[in-house]
């Protein structure tokens, strides 16, 4: 029978990329609400998303180093196996993008943008499954552009894509060591991280973006409820899905809202 212990993670070492702000540093606070210790890794300032880990009585490790630089990821792991001699949870959340057409985007751009989204999520499991318990979960954080055309955002949607089909090979790989692999594809979820990045695609007017997401907008905690879901035991028989933490906008599909509540294509 499913019991609210099932939810916990007390006992459990979380590992959260990308954790300086934005849905990182939301999945690592609610993963330390549940109980799990944390290590977390950005190249940005990481002292508010310690503060708020600590607060809650939890240990955290952290790394100020570059998700795409593999050996740096992997020094970084054979320095946390001494602290934590394995990983429960991974959240390759890192990421992020820019907006330009795909003709105006460098091949130095180009391989920027595979780096971040897609090879850093290769660098950790790479340096972390090797030393991940059995029953553990990794949860990559991809985006509602890997399921449709995105025009400004060719590159990035493409190596989301990439990190959704390596979701579910992976799942099928590691199922012998019960290891659960799932992806997250947030969208209407504001981070700092891309607050220009909206204006730009929608050129200013993203007031017509409301329509196309049926219950509005979300917030960072909406998507670290999503993933303390996929690291608990609530979702131990889960593994090669991804879930769209999206207020709807994927099942929507270009439709919008009217004022009256309808929908118009």
């Amino acid at each position: 029978m499913i019991t609210p212990a099932h939810a916990r993670l007390n006992g459990k070492v979380a590992l959260v990329t990308g954790a300086a702000q934005g849905i990182g540093a939301a999945a690592a606070a609610a993963l330390a609400a549940f109980g799990a210790d944390l290590a977390i890794c950005d190249r940005q300032d990481m002292s508010e998303t310690i503060a708020l880990v600590e607060s809650q009585g939890r240990r955290c490790e952290s790394a100020t180093l570059d998700v795409r630089d593999a050996v740096a990821v992997s020094d970084w792991s054979k320095q946390l196996n001494s602290d934590y001699p394995q990983i429960d949870v991974l959240v390759n959340n890192a990421g992020g993008g820019f907006y330009a057409a795909f003709l105006e985007t460098k091949a130095k751009g180009q391989q920027a943008l595979v780096d971040e989204n897609f090879t850093s999520v290769t660098n950790f499991v790479r340096a972390f499954v090797p030393t991940m318990a059995t029953g553990s979960s990794i949860i990559n954080v991809t985006s509602i552009e890997a399921s449709r055309a995105a025009p400004g955002f060719g590159i990035y949607a493409a190596m989301k894509a990439a990190v959704e089909s390596l979701t579910k090979t992976l799942a099928l790989e590691l199922a012998h060591r019960q290891i659960r692999v799932n992806a997250i594809a947030p969208d209407a979820i504001p981070t700092p991280g891309d607050e220009g990045l909206g204006d730009a695609a929608t050129q200013g007017a993203r007031e017509a973006y409301d329509r196309k997401i049926p219950l509005g907008w979300g917030t960072i905690d909406d998507a670290s409820g999503s993933i303390i879901f996929l690291a608990s035991d609530l979702s131990r028989f889960i593994t090669g899905t991804v879930l769209h933490v999206d207020g709807g906008s994927h099942a929507a599909s270009g439709w919008s809202r009217r004022d009256d509540g309808t929908y118009t294509p």
